[in-house]
């Protein structure tokens, strides 16, 4: 019998263990639900980012951006588009993330909400003409057949800032608003003059002009002028046969001028992606080919040449390189942990007094059982002591001992609080006798 009430006490006593630890999971987990409204959410799984047409360089980078994206578990979604115009106006509107930009044809006033995170390398503008002889000042174009592009394209807004500063004007034409592959064979076909297009040197339109028989680049011969008017020119030089050494192609060092690519975000796009975004940059243009025929020290991606404000995350990247996580992890583990280090000191700070707290709190309550029946058994001792106390007296309280005697006996505590126990069922024991023997002298 006995040991069936020990073990309904020993179970007690473990579920009120439990019930005390509990209570401190509880406040750890409250605790864990307030900090949570402050940790950044997710990053999306999916990225939206404007380019151009099909043949350009723009387009051909999305798709390697896709690719080093894809290991990261990151979809991009390429939609093509007429041009760096077109792509601000859709990244103004929301409707991409991010967009490559050429260089120029943006400021902060028209777009508040965008944010660039570098320019990506040279995007030099390419005059093509089968005039002879060859030109070397936009000035020699008065009165040709030219395309500059069509409306929403880069190339379009460039051409016709240096096409007015040298006072010529084009009619709104069909050809004048060719561009891309168009207007490569409208040239080869005769019925254009000359074509300005803002491409890489790999483009596909560059590379086929190029080659074409009878066609030139035009070489600027004031091309440091130029770059000394507009902040976003800069002067570089394609040298002799760099594009096809055994058939000198170009056949003399060609003087051009180069707004930047730039690569803008919407300044909501979600941090992490952001910085996802310049690594992938990094990855992609740091080895420009053009670059490196040019003879240009300068370093791309670049916080330089940009239209707009430079993203946080880019200027950290620029000043410190990837976030310290993502050097070792995989993006995905990396921002969970970034994620979450928020919560991490808070939860320490309240861990540990808790792992103090916790235990004292526990003794505090279990001594509580114990020692809460001396102020009983020190009201009957000064009771029984007043001079008026007489033998009922001392009876009354010898009653109230066996009570509490009785209570005590039903008290449940572990076993490394057994002694306080039974020192109180001691004491008990020893005013009972005491009472008895006043009991005694008094009757």
């Amino acid at each position: 019998m006995s040991t069936r009430v020990d073990e309904k006490k020993g179970q007690r006593t473990l579920r009120e263990t439990i019930s005390y630890y509990c209570y401190g999971l509880l406040i750890a987990l409250v605790a864990f639900m307030v900090t949570y409204q402050f940790v950044e959410p997710a990053p999306p799984k999916t990225l939206t980012i404007a380019t151009g047409s099909v043949h350009g360089a723009y387009y051909q980078f999305a798709r390697r951006y896709q690719e080093l994206l894809a290991r990261d578990k990151i979809k991009l979604v390429i939609r093509r588009t007429s041009g760096s115009v077109e792509n601000l106006k859709l990244l103004h509107q929301g409707e991409v993330d991010a967009a490559f930009v050429q260089g120029g044809i943006g400021s902060p006033e028209k777009y508040p909400n965008l944010l660039g995170l570098g320019s990506l390398y040279y995007e030099p503008l390419w005059v093509f003409t089968t005039i002879k002889p060859e030109p070397t000042c936009l000035a020699k174009l008065a009165g040709k057949r030219i395309a500059i592009g069509p409306e929403g394209s880069g190339t379009r807004v460039v051409a016709q800032q240096l096409l007015a500063v040298n006072k010529i004007k084009l009619p709104d034409d069909e050809l004048t608003r060719l561009g891309g592959m168009a207007a490569v064979d409208a040239l080869l076909a005769g019925r254009l003059d000359a074509v300005i297009t803002v491409a890489s040197l790999e483009a596909a339109t560059v590379q086929k002009l190029l080659h074409a028989p009878g066609v030139k680049p035009m070489s600027f011969a004031r091309a440091s002028a130029y770059s000394m008017r507009y902040y976003f020119l800069s002067h570089v030089e394609l040298p002799e046969g760099v594009v096809d050494l055994g058939a000198d192609i170009p056949d003399h060092p060609v003087h051009l001028l180069a707004p930047t690519a730039t690569l803008v975000v919407s300044q909501e796009l979600h941090p992490a992606l952001a910085g996802l975004l310049i690594q992938i940059a990094a990855r992609v243009h740091t080895n420009d080919p053009f670059l490196h025929a040019s003879g240009s020290g300068h370093k791309f991606p670049s916080p330089d040449f940009l239209d707009f404000p430079l993203h946080e995350e880019a200027e950290r990247f620029y000043k410190y390189g990837p976030p310290f996580l993502q050097r070792y992890l995989p993006f995905w583990a990396a921002i969970i942990i970034d994620r979450l280090k928020i919560m991490l000191l808070p939860l320490l700070a309240l861990f540990v007094p808790l792992t103090r707290i916790l235990p004292l709190t526990y003794r505090w309550r279990m001594r509580s059982r114990i020692y809460r029946w001396y102020d009983e058994l020190q009201l009957l001792d000064y009771d029984v002591h007043q001079e008026t106390a007489g033998p009922e007296k001392v009876k009354a309280s010898l009653a109230a001992l066996d009570n509490i005697e009785s209570e005590v006996r039903n008290i449940s505590v572990p076993l490394s609080f057994a002694s306080e126990l039974y020192n109180l069922r001691q004491h008990i024991d020893m005013l009972r006798r005491h009472f008895q023997r006043l009991l005694g002298g008094r009757e």
